[in-house]
């Protein structure tokens, strides 16, 4: 039996770019259940929800372990967590009314 065969850069990157694609559609997929069980359903889905978060925390902490984070990755992702907790208060505060 034969070993492994070297791939290019091109198949590498290719391979990258699919499992990015994939990943995007498994999160925001989860994120559109999420939504719709909590605002159709009236169900909570925090199970899900954490799926999703722990997702972003494992690709936050590989890029932090392989020092791949830059200054404008640091900018987008401070803006992307104010931007929610802001858009999480006012729905808290607009069910409350």
């Amino acid at each position: 039996m034969t070993g492994f065969v070297d791939r290019d850069e091109r198949e590498i990157g290719i391979d990258r770019a699919g499992d990015r694609l994939a990943y995007i559609v498994m999160s925001y997929g989860l994120l559109v259940v999420v939504a719709w069980r909590s605002l159709v359903a009236g169900e909570a889905a925090w199970d899900l929800m954490g799926l999703v978060l722990l997702g972003g925390a494992v690709g936050t902490a590989y890029r932090l372990i392989n020092g791949a984070v830059t200054r404008t990755w640091l900018a987008v992702a401070a803006v992307s967590v104010v931007a929610a907790a802001v858009v999480a208060a006012l729905m808290v505060l607009g069910a409350r009314l």
